[in-house]
């Protein structure tokens, strides 16, 4: 007997009219810079931070914009799509094509923290740590998102959680695509189209039914890199800051660290979406530059601490 999957069949939109609406990838990123503000709050109001509690909402915001969006943005351009970009480099403002590197955020995020803490005067090493211990939970809601969208989904295996991503279909070869186009055109005649049949998904049935048994079941592997870069992470770096005391920079270190180690396992569960570097993904070979990087914050640390709060846990 066959095992039944689940064929992806979630919209990308809240509220959707006609070509406009309201985009869950989105309030991803709303809900990360919400719940980070509330959660670096109160690590300010317990003395975990230089940064005064009605500053941190100003913080976060533009280091939002500023660092995760325009890093992000501009890390996807240069990491996975540089031809693009150098013949085109009006494509970077065309962001409702997509694109988004994490890596990309990450850096222009530390970037920016490194500006604020010198233009006010604060502690880099000390901004990073709490910054370090709210981030998680921004890339567990971005996780979250790409796999309402369908993207950036897992490796083929028959495990009984996989999941058959609509999205595959973009990657069949001319022939394949013409056969499973001509299919679902005889179920619609509106599926005349690779993106037609994708959206076509969320409303019928007969279409789940054809995919299900044309595309590959595939690991979540959103819902794993969410469950590592996130949830693990989030806690991991949380214990730390509240129930030990250690010196400025060590959370940055961990964070960069944990972070690219969780990146690297979670990779193994995902579909590559570059050319193998070495034998790595692109994700995995960009993560052993932030290993490289946590550790010279570690060393950092120890050759000049700095503590907060002063007074101890």
């Amino acid at each position: 007997m066959l095992l039944a999957y689940y064929v992806h069949d979630l919209s990308p939109f809240l509220v959707r009219f006609g070509g406009f609406g309201l985009r869950w990838y989105g309030l991803s990123y709303l809900a990360g810079f919400v719940v980070g503000i509330l959660l670096y709050r109160r690590l300010a109001r317990q003395g975990y931070s230089d940064l005064p509690p009605d500053q941190v909402a100003d913080f976060i915001t533009m280091g939002a914009l500023v660092g995760v969006l325009l890093g992000g943005r501009l890390g996807y351009m240069l990491f996975y799509d540089p031809t693009r970009f150098f013949h085109d480099p009006l494509v970077f403002f065309r962001v409702w094509e997509g694109g988004m590197a994490s890596h990309g955020g990450i850096l222009g995020l530390t970037l920016y923290t490194l500006w604020f803490a010198h233009r006010h005067q604060l502690s880099f090493r000390n901004l990073g740590d709490n910054l370090a211990v709210v981030a998680p939970v921004g890339i567990f809601f971005g996780r979250c998102a790409n796999f309402i969208n369908g993207e950036l989904y897992g490796r083929i295996t028959d495990v009984f959680w996989a999941v058959q991503f609509p999205k595959e279909i973009l990657l069949y070869p001319p022939g394949h695509l013409d056969r499973l186009i001509g299919k679902a055109s005889q179920i619609d005649p509106a599926f005349a189209s690779p993106e037609a049949v994708i959206g076509g998904v969320t409303r019928s049935v007969p279409l789940r039914d054809l995919l299900a048994v044309e595309i590959s079941p595939r690991y979540p592997s959103q819902l794993v890199e969410a469950s590592l870069e996130g949830i693990l992470l989030f806690v991991l770096l949380w214990t730390l800051r509240t129930r030990t005391r250690v010196p400025d920079g060590v959370l940055t270190g961990v964070f960069f660290i944990a972070y690219a180690l969780l990146r690297i396992a979670g990779e193994c569960f995902r579909e590559p979406d570059a050319p193998l570097t070495a034998g790595l993904t692109r994700g995995q070979f960009l993560s052993l530059f932030m290993i490289a990087t946590g550790l010279a914050f570690l060393f950092s640390a120890r050759i000049d601490p700095h503590y907060r709060p002063e007074k101890g846990v």
